[in-house]
């Protein structure tokens, strides 16, 4: 159990930020485990979606959004944090284990922990103002000192290409319709994409890909939306895990900017049209890990996805 040195409450309050994280489908797909001066994160394969996601990347990029999440939270709360990744080979689900100690983080950021209880992913159309560069610049340094490389889309037609032919082979593939019945659309329950979160009609980039929402898309104005790819230099599961974090860390900054974001992993869940977004768009530079669509959103706000209960994700609970 954590010990008299480091406050329990703080960590789970820690941890009920951190699992405000994107996830895919807001699937929510991780564990933590509470040892002493240390907080463990799994990958919860019960909640695993074949279909969607066969190879399990969005999973593990899920899992370091959660990751990056918690090490923005601890640290401002007043909790040094070490991280330790894909430390044990014998347990393939173990993907960090971080250790705790009292003391403030020299990348304590209280802006950027506020801002996790308010980023959404938005997929309302965006404003025709476009992104600055300035910002771009700082998002973009933010990617790096996650390990990662944001680039920004100059052939949006290549990707929009590679997104169709996703939407077709995911169409063909046997339990996707029922997979992504079972999780968008909800009208209920602690997980899943709300239909209040949702569009009444195909977005831009994401198509027909959920269930029919509540949202009316915006029209009638050019959506000025930046279209951005996070990759890495490999692309093995350690690749993935900082790819979710630096989704975290690039997310919460254009937060804390005012601006809207929506992480888009179609394109990316298909070999053959991840390969294309590779080679077509990035030029075979580096490995692409998820889409990130960024731009000025709609003023009113988007009512936040649920979450599954802190105790329902927790082994042991921090009060046990």
């Amino acid at each position: 159990m954590i010990t008299e040195t480091v406050d329990r409450r703080t960590v789970r309050s820690a941890l009920e930020l951190a699992c405000r994280a994107p996830s895919v489908h807001n699937s929510q797909p991780w564990r933590w485990r509470i040892g002493d001066r240390s907080v463990h994160l799994l990958a919860d394969l019960r909640r695993w979606l074949p279909a969607t996601d066969p190879d399990g990347r969005d999973l593990v990029l899920s899992c370091g959004a959660a990751l990056h999440h918690l090490r923005v939270a601890l640290a401002a709360s007043g909790l040094r944090a070490t991280v330790h990744r894909l430390t044990d080979p014998d347990e393939p689900d173990h993907l960090a284990a971080v250790e705790l100690a009292p003391g403030v983080a020299p990348e304590a950021d209280v802006a950027l922990a506020a801002a996790i209880t308010r980023r959404r992913s938005d997929r309302r159309g965006f404003s025709s103002w476009e992104v600055p560069e300035a910002m771009l610049a700082e998002l973009t340094a933010v990617a790096a000192h996650q390990g990662a490389v944001l680039t920004p889309v100059t052939d949006g037609a290549a990707l929009r290409r590679a997104v169709a032919a996703a939407a077709a082979a995911q169409d063909r593939t046997p339990g996707y319709a029922t997979e992504t019945t079972v999780w968008t659309g909800r009208r209920t329950g602690a997980d899943g994409i709300p239909a209040a979160n949702l569009l009444r009609g195909p977005g831009a980039v994401t198509g027909g890909r959920f269930a029919t929402g509540t949202i009316d898309r915006s029209t009638g104005v050019r959506d000025g939306a930046l279209l951005a790819v996070l990759g890495t230099a490999s692309d093995d599961t350690l690749s993935q895990l900082r790819a979710g974090e630096a989704l975290s860390a690039v997310t919460l900054h254009a937060t804390t900017l005012g601006l809207a974001s929506c992480p888009l992993t179609q394109v990316l869940e298909v070999d053959a049209t991840r390969r294309s977004l590779r080679d077509d768009v990035l030029g075979g530079a580096m490995s692409p890990q998820v889409v990130l669509r960024l731009g000025w959103g709609p003023q009113e706000a988007l009512p936040p996805t649920p979450r599954r209960r802190l105790q329902d994700v927790v082994e042991p609970f921090p009060d046990r």
